[in-house]
């Protein structure tokens, strides 16, 4: 029996009884399969990292050593927030690492979407190994894996988690329970056992993070634009109401320039690419129509206050023909 399909008979987790029994079996499994050993978590703050990590203390406590690791490609303010919500409102073992430069040094001039993935998702490893040598007892690497990433990792796109890891890694093996569900059927069970709404409907941030949203080769400046211009877009979706109603939105910046006018001068700069898409299992999308009102609001202050950024467009693509993210 192939463990990374889902059966026909398992039930879509819909309803909070579905998520306990759901809760219940994992609990088990995990119990089982990790016995009395420690398990090391990626913990991002996302929504999937955050589930994962509450069941894994429900199932073995202060086994679970949870690692936040700082690439250097989180959105603005979200290392700092992802510290100050798991350490006081989870009471979770939590270790920081800010590996910004380590992960910048190896992205240099890499251009080629799937090479960015794989190197983003090798050094996530490596630096949980070398964080699990300076432990005792660290025998798993636990993973917010969800069944999209397993169906999209064959022959669509690698993940971080999934086609991104290397053949030597050195755990005894991997930990996923949340790999057989979708999107939706995660923020159920998420919370069932009693994770905050803020934490739960938090639209998703893909594991490579703002290193696959920065297209093409990164480079610091593209990136710290890109990194204003999003916040400046999640401001504006929060003050709209749209962040209630959007699945997931986010700006993308390519790495090309274009020609405009600013104070009078000639002026090059990247463009913003702003996307917005509605789903329920993430395999499919459609697009959230953002009022003129808003994308006008957005586009000035865009414009205005990120330096390298003279245009604003809007991504109008559905899935399918194209994925969410745009690498």
């Amino acid at each position: 029996m192939d463990t990374n399909v889902r059966p026909d008979t398992m039930k879509r987790i819909t309803t909070p009884e579905l998520a306990l029994a759901f809760i219940d079996e994992q609990v088990k499994a995990v119990r089982e399969q990790v016995g009395d050993k420690k398990v090391l978590l990626a913990l991002s703050g996302g929504v999937d990292s955050s589930v994962v990590a509450a069941l894994l203390i429900k199932a073995i406590g202060k086994q679970l050593v949870s690692v936040h690791v700082n690439h250097g490609l989180m959105r603005k303010g979200e290392s700092e927030q992802v510290v100050e919500v798991f350490e006081k409102g989870l009471d979770a073992n939590l270790i920081y690492i800010d590996a910004t430069d380590r992960f910048l040094g190896k992205l240099e001039g890499v251009s080629e979407p799937e090479k960015k993935r794989k190197i983003i998702g090798e050094e996530f490893v490596r630096v949980f190994e070398e964080e699990a040598r300076k432990l005792e007892g660290i025998a798993f690497l636990a993973q917010g894996t969800i069944y999209p990433d397993i169906l999209e990792s064959d022959g669509v796109k690698a993940h971080h988690n999934v086609g991104g890891l290397p053949d030597d890694i050195h755990f005894e093996g991997l930990v996923e329970p949340v790999k057989l569900l979708y999107k939706d059927e995660v923020r159920v069970v998420g919370k069932a056992l009693g994770l905050p709404s803020n934490m739960v409907d938090r639209q998703p941030f893909p594991g490579p993070g703002l290193g696959v949203r920065c297209l093409g080769a990164i480079t610091r400046d593209r990136l710290h634009a890109l990194r204003e211009a999003d916040a400046i877009l999640r401001e504006e979706f929060d003050n709209c109401g749209l962040s209630k109603t959007v699945w997931q939105y986010f700006i993308a910046v390519p790495d090309m320039k274009s020609v405009g006018v600013k104070d009078g001068k000639r002026y090059e700069g990247w463009p913003a690419i702003i996307r917005a898409v509605n789903t329920t299992d993430a395999m499919s999308a459609t697009i959230e129509e953002i009022p003129y009102s808003v994308l006008h609001k957005i586009t000035d202050r865009i414009t205005h206050e990120v330096e390298g950024i003279n245009r604003v467009l809007l991504d109008l693509t559905p899935k399918p023909i194209g994925t969410i993210e745009w690498e």
